[in-house]
Formats: structure tokens, C-alpha cells, sequence
């Protein structure tokens, strides 16, 4: 292994990526459940699991991975009070003009983290788009984050962030490549919009994975809320029925246990 690298999923879209001593937490969501959260024209959700570790259980945390900060299942009440005690926010440009602090970038953007002792972090920026086309103005910009280190022997860490499937996020296999993928799903639907779906569907993440080919597909953010219409289940089919490279490169996090992965 190139380095020490271990991922505790919390729950929801929220991980902490252990890298070299470097504590990494990707899109921070701690409130308790039952809560129904509105997300703007119309539409809303109910959170329905609790985190697997509270808050209140973290320390030192170095970064925050932030994919967007204008989604409650993202960024909730609780995770926003954790944000002053992290020193780098690593989000969107608009989130830095909300939030008022942070490392803002577009997609392809990068961005640094260094300290002594410990490998540079590279992060780069990958496109998303939270649902069908032209509707980023309702939705709101959202971005991936590709990470790089020295020594890495199978391919950068990709979150994905929210996103559907299209040509931008397909253009991350043409430009990066990619060992690990924690790989945002669920198919998200809400009623009052019908059919539209606003992240990747369990097939959806098999079409991108055959073009990536990573070694380890961790799927993430597919539980756990009201407005995942493609859960563990709808995922595991959607695998089991593709090529094996892919069916053997999934792996299932056990929520709330730190595990290694070989990166």
C-alpha cells in the first residue's frame, strides 16, 4: 500500500478519508433523522437514518470536502456548526461567497493542502450536474474532488459528488486516472418533478465505471433519505448484471467502520 489510507462512512455522503496522517472529511451531515428538509422549487426530503459517528466524536479534522453547501442531505445544521473548526473548506465558488470562507473552485480547478510530515494532497475539481439538463440554475453548482499524492499505485480517490450521468463526468475518465471512486447513487426523484432524476442510478454508475475502470468502487449516498428512489438493493442488481472488472471492483462499506483501501 502506498500509503496509510482508511475510509469511515458516516453516513449519507459523509466519509472521513485518512490519508498520512491527513484527516478528510467529505460533506459534513450529523443532524438526528426524521427532519424533513426543503430543497427549494417545490421539493423536499426526509432524513430517515442517523449518522454513524456524532459530531461530537471527531477531532482534527483537517479539510472539508465540501461538494455543494446548499442541500441539507450535504451540508445540515449540525455540519455547518462544525465547519469554523476546520481550517480548509475545500467547495464550490458559489458556497464560498455563501458560506464566507473556503478554498473556491470551478471544475478543474486544483487546489493544494500541505503540511510537514505528511504527503501534498493535490485536489482537483471534477464537474457535476445535479440534474436533468439546463437545470443548474434551480439546482445549483456542485463539484467532485479527484485527490493525488505521491506514491499512489493504483490511480487517483474520486468523490463524485452529486451528479447524473453525463458528458462531464465522463470526461474525468478521459482526463484522470482513477483507482478509487466513492461513487455518489441513489437515483434521486422527488414527486412533484416526476421522472427527472438528480443523481446516478445504480446502472448509471456501471456505465461510468466500465469507462473508469478503477480497482475499488465504494458507493455512497444512496440511503438513509426519502428521495432515494435506487437504493443498496436497485445498486447490487445493477452490478451483479455487469462485466466482471466492474461486479468485482465493488466493495460495500460497513457504515461507521474505519476500513483500509489500497490506493
Amino acid at each position: 500500500m502506498s500509503a496509510d489510507v482508511r475510509v469511515t462512512h458516516i453516513g449519507g455522503p459523509t466519509v472521513l478519508i485518512e490519508v498520512d496522517g491527513w484527516r478528510l472529511l467529505t460533506d459534513p451531515t450529523f443532524d438526528p433523522p426524521g427532519r424533513r428538509y426543503a430543497f427549494g422549487w417545490g421539493t423536499a426530503s426526509r432524513k430517515e437514518a442517523a449518522p454513524a459517528v456524532p459530531v461530537t466524536a471527531l477531532s482534527d479534522v483537517d479539510a472539508v470536502l465540501l461538494t455543494h453547501d446548499h442541500h441539507a442531505d450535504n451540508l445540515d445544521d449540525l455540519g455547518r456548526i462544525l465547519l469554523p473548526s476546520v481550517s480548509t473548506v475545500v467547495t464550490t465558488a458559489a458556497g464560498v461567497r455563501r458560506l464566507g470562507r473556503g478554498r473556491g473552485l470551478r471544475p478543474w480547478d486544483t487546489t493544494r493542502l500541505t503540511a510537514a510530515g505528511r504527503p501534498d494532497l493535490e485536489i482537483t475539481a471534477t464537474p457535476c450536474r445535479h440534474g436533468p439538463p439546463l437545470s443548474r440554475p434551480v439546482t445549483g453548482d456542485v463539484v467532485g474532488f479527484a485527490l493525488a499524492w505521491e506514491g499512489q499505485r493504483h490511480g487517483q480517490l474520486w468523490v463524485t459528488g452529486d451528479t447524473v450521468l453525463y458528458r462531464g463526468v465522463r470526461e474525468v475518465a478521459r482526463r484522470l486516472d482513477i483507482g478509487t471512486v466513492l461513487l455518489h447513487l441513489g437515483g434521486v426523484r422527488f414527486g412533484v418533478t416526476g421522472p427527472l432524476r438528480y443523481t446516478m442510478t445504480g446502472r448509471d454508475g456501471v456505465s461510468l465505471c466500465r469507462q473508469l475502470r478503477p480497482r475499488t468502487i465504494l458507493p455512497v449516498h444512496y440511503e438513509g433519505w426519502s428521495h432515494f428512489r435506487d437504493g443498496r438493493a436497485g445498486v447490487e442488481r445493477a452490478f451483479a448484471a455487469s462485466p466482471p472488472e466492474v461486479r468485482d471492483a465493488l466493495r460495500w462499506l460497513t457504515i461507521g467502520a474505519p476500513e483500509p483501501v489500497e490506493v
